[in-house]
């Protein structure tokens, strides 16, 4: 007896203890502004998680809020991995199936890592600020994110547990035979200095055209044909490799891979046409699972996915010939949206794909407002401006690499002995430099991006019914006017949804009374109206603007607490009765 009163006692001592350490903590915790206090999901958002550790994460958050956060598979990758969503709305109020939705996803290249944090971290502020910041718990009241980490799990992985470069592998997990010589892999990088990244190799030459740079001899300059060189030159051999497949030549036959964003069914070319392109569009089936996942969701009406980098804020036309889609309304809002968002993003610049960069044909933006009409943005992921907030300053990523990064991430050059280029020497920046933010600057680059995806989410429609009257025509006939309102920037229908009628009309309807007619109210003042002869108790409405109203009105018999009822496929549904306005 004696020997259980010892360890019941042990154990309270261990919880008591845990918990006074636990409160101790919290009670050493100042609030700063702009993020969760004492979160009930604590993530560091200073370093990369592996596809697995975005699904535990996601798990976590899910589990925390389930009133706030439903988590489901959409789809498998080529390798059979989950692609994780996250719906995120306020489920108390509402029907979340209706509620406008916007859509988040990241890492549609394997190497673009950095969208995988930033909608982990929009998912996580959403849930852990929810009780905190009125703006989210009023966003969240009628809107709904739905948030996928990753597109490429596979190919993430790879990214980060293989060898490679920053810029390599960029796309799928589908292996190709890229220069047609009936071979897949056989001339692949080699990690010969087991770093875990595919540097650089360069070997002594006197008649190099690379000298080692006398202010900084981490770097090689190329010398002008006038100069007078007194130092020992070098010449640069490429990325580390062995000539795997004896021809000759090293690394010039690494795998081809398609590229998840030439696959998307709008404007898509064969790969003769556009480098990248796999068999057909959706042949991917991590790009299908996305699509079918939309294409059952009539509500989304704003996009946004995550990649890297170059500081910018893209949108479409991808190619020149698909510039007649973007009408100038449209552009209107892009441009107002864009523009907020490079004030919110220092050192990024708002542009159009085909303009400002190069074209792409079967690009996930252009299908996601091509085919759907919704509202989409592609971030690219960091600029090195971020370092020093100074366009004036010379040699950044060198510079910042010594001031800031203390030298991690560079490995320092050192002698190989190579079996086929002899004496040489292997150097310089690892995969996790260059197009992956470092870690001090990761959060702040998530929270700017997603408060301009907050932005956008907010200027999706938002519908209210801002009066609704009556009128005695006497006989008993009453005349019940409704104003219906959209406060923000969206229509309910974009340009290319109306050109293409790919979502529905919106409704408007009464009841409460027999209708004997139904119309739209052109303009008031001309007596100008539109009449619904066909089930005028339903007024079918092919747009509610942005930033605008409508006026409809019923000529009504009987009843007297009319209720009227807003229904669009992005706009959501609001419903309000006569007595709400008296």
């Amino acid at each position: 007896m004696k020997r259980y009163t010892y360890i019941i006692t042990i154990v309270v001592l261990f919880f008591t203890t845990t918990y006074s350490l636990y409160a101790q903590q919290v009670n050493d915790f100042f609030r700063a502004a702009g993020t969760p206090h004492n979160p009930k999901v604590n993530i560091a958002f200073n370093r990369y998680y592996t596809s697995e550790g975005l699904a535990s994460l996601s798990k976590k958050i899910a589990e925390a809020y389930p009133n706030l956060v439903k988590r489901q598979s959409i789809g498998k990758s080529t390798e059979g991995k989950d692609i994780w969503l996250l719906a995120v709305t306020d489920y108390s109020v509402g029907n979340p199936d209706r509620k406008p939705g916007f859509y988040v996803d990241g890492n549609i290249h394997s190497n673009e890592i950095q969208g995988g944090e930033i909608s982990i971290y929009t998912a996580w502020y959403l849930t852990e600020s929810f009780n905190d910041v009125a703006y989210i718990k009023n966003m969240l009241r009628d809107r709904i994110f739905y948030i996928v980490p990753t597109i490429n799990p596979d190919a993430r992985n790879n990214y980060m547990k293989e060898a490679n470069t920053a810029h390599s592998p960029r796309s799928g997990m589908i292996a190709i035979d890229d220069d047609g010589d009936g071979l897949f892999d056989e001339d692949t990088y080699d990690d010969l200095d087991a770093d875990g990244s595919i540097t650089s190799m360069r070997r002594k030459n006197d008649n190099g055209n690379m000298i080692i740079d006398p202010l900084d001899p981490r770097k090689m300059v190329r010398i002008n044909p006038d100069d007078v060189v007194t130092v020992q030159r070098y010449e640069l051999l490429g990325g580390e490799g062995l000539d795997n497949d004896g021809d000759g030549s090293v690394n010039e036959d690494v795998p081809g891979y398609y590229d998840p964003n030439r696959d998307w069914a709008w404007k898509w070319q064969p790969a003769h046409i556009q480098g990248g392109a796999y068999k057909y569009p959706f042949s991917a089936p991590e790009n299908r699972a996305v699509a079918d996942f939309v294409l059952k969701h009539p509500n989304i009406a704003g996009a946004q996915s995550y990649h890297n980098s170059g500081g910018m804020l893209l949108r479409g036309p991808g190619a020149e010939e698909d510039k007649s889609t973007y009408d100038r309304a449209d552009t209107r809002i892009y441009d107002a949206i864009g523009k907020k968002g490079a004030e919110m993003l220092p050192g990024y610049r708002y542009m159009t794909v085909y303009k400002d960069l190069y074209s792409v044909f079967g690009g996930e933006l252009d299908w996601f407002y091509g085919a759907r009409g919704v509202y989409t943005f592609t971030n690219e992921i960091f600029t090195n401006y971020a370092y020093y907030k100074d366009k004036s300053i010379k040699d950044v990523d060198y510079k910042a690499n010594k001031d800031l990064l203390l030298g991690d991430g560079f490995t320092n050059w050192k002698p190989y002995d190579h079996p086929t280029f002899g004496d040489i020497e292997i150097g310089g920046f690892q995969k996790n430099v260059g197009r992956a933010t470092p870690g001090f600057l990761l959060e702040e680059e998530a929270h700017r991006n997603m408060v301009f995806t907050f932005y956008h989410a907010h200027h999706m429609p938002h519908l209210s019914i801002d009066k609704i009257t009556e009128k005695s025509l006497g006989g008993g006939l009453k005349e019940v006017t409704a104003i219906i309102k959209n406060d923000r920037m969206m229509p309910t229908h974009a340009s290319q949804d109306l050109k293409n009628k790919i979502e529905r009309p919106d409704y408007i309807s009464i009841s409460g009374g027999k209708v004997l007619a139904g119309m739209v109210v052109n303009n008031d003042d001309f007596k100008v109206n539109t009449e619904q002869k066909i089930k005028p108790s339903i007024i079918k409405i092919t747009n509610i603007p942005g930033n605008s109203v409508i006026k409809v009105r019923w000529i009504v018999k009987g009843g007297n607490n009319y209720k009227v009822t807003v229904d669009s496929a992005k706009g959501g549904i609001v419903t309000n009765t006569l007595n709400d306005f008296k």
